[in-house]
């Protein structure tokens, strides 16, 4: 188990809110990754894990109860405490979701990695025994009719398919084996594959923070308008966002790699990942994918103890 050495404090504003927020992580003697929102009085401590994930359809991660205590927006951070290998922290937030700040992990893990010793305290080990795959037409079957409805008016718009899927399955149980795939109509994007695996040395850690951690969250900007009407995406900017022209075959602003984009699902899925409480150890393929899923292929594995070994 390992904790900050001391408190780490961060500050922005959420991308989907719009509004400031200020986040501390304070050190913890307590296992495990918990949120207080110190704007709301009497709150109980919000566990980061995977049963307690209440919501994904604002294309993004939520911990806590929608309708009481809750922390949107949670991915990025998550990813950056696990790849600082912290384990055991409480973050005190002012606000309903994490800052967005440049869209990316890497400001979050430069900030918790300054605060953490290189002890060589090793993280819970989650060892994939079984196959399980998450669909994303098990998500949609799960969501309100007027969910169904908007989501399906926005792929309409956009010319994508939910045939995506989330497969965890078992490799030599040491590492975690991410293959990520992105396939969208836009030519600035197209089909985009990433591959990344980390395995507790400091050359994965390196070859993240070198070549994913700056990998940026990206929309499309015709269906910014269409988000903001519905509580989304009011704190997007060309400074945190990867911006799509109309057309579709280029950005508002310069990116970083050409497959920027699916890097970011990286990211995204290193973050999911943790909420499981551990390292979770075995091959990751994620064909589309996306927060719901992710969340779905951990309930799934975590669902018999034959698909699973905890070291």
């Amino acid at each position: 188990m390992k904790t900050v050495n001391k408190e780490v404090k961060i500050s922005g504003q959420g991308i989907h809110s719009g509004l400031p927020v200020n986040l501390v992580i304070k050190p913890s003697d307590k296992p495990g990754i918990f949120f207080r929102r110190v704007d709301m009085a009497g709150t109980d401590l919000i566990a980061a894990v995977y049963d307690n994930v209440g919501e994904t359809k604002m294309r993004n991660t939520t911990v806590g109860m929608t309708d009481g205590a809750h922390v949107q927006t949670v991915e990025h951070l998550m990813a950056a405490l696990f790849m600082a290998g912290v384990d055991s922290a409480i973050v005190e937030i002012d606000g309903v979701e994490t800052p967005i700040l440049d869209g990316s992990a890497a400001q979050f893990y430069d900030a918790i990695v300054a605060a953490v010793d290189a002890d060589k305290s090793k993280m819970k080990r989650i060892v994939v025994k079984r196959e399980v795959t998450a669909h994303a037409a098990e998500i949609l079957k799960q969501l309100p009719w007027f969910v169904r409805i908007q989501l399906w008016i926005m792929n309409k718009i956009a010319g994508r398919k939910s045939n995506g899927f989330v497969k965890l399955s078992p490799n030599d149980g040491k590492s975690l084996d991410i293959k990520a795939t992105l396939i969208y109509p836009e030519k600035i994007i197209g089909n985009q594959s990433y591959e990344y695996s980390f395995d507790g040395t400091k050359k994965s850690v390196d070859v993240f923070r070198k070549d994913v951690a700056r990998a940026r969250t990206f929309g499309k900007y015709s269906e910014w308008e269409y988000l903001k009407k519905r509580g989304m995406g009011r704190g997007a900017n060309e400074s945190n966002v990867i911006a799509l022209n109309d057309a579709g075959d280029g950005t508002l602003n310069e990116l970083i790699w050409a497959d920027e984009f699916v890097r970011h699902k990286i990211i995204d899925a290193i973050g999911d990942m943790f909420t499981s409480g551990g390292m979770v150890c075995g091959n990751l393929e994620s064909y589309k994918g996306s927060h719901a899923m992710n969340n779905l292929v951990l309930k799934k594995l975590f669902s018999n103890p034959d698909n699973y070994d905890i070291i």
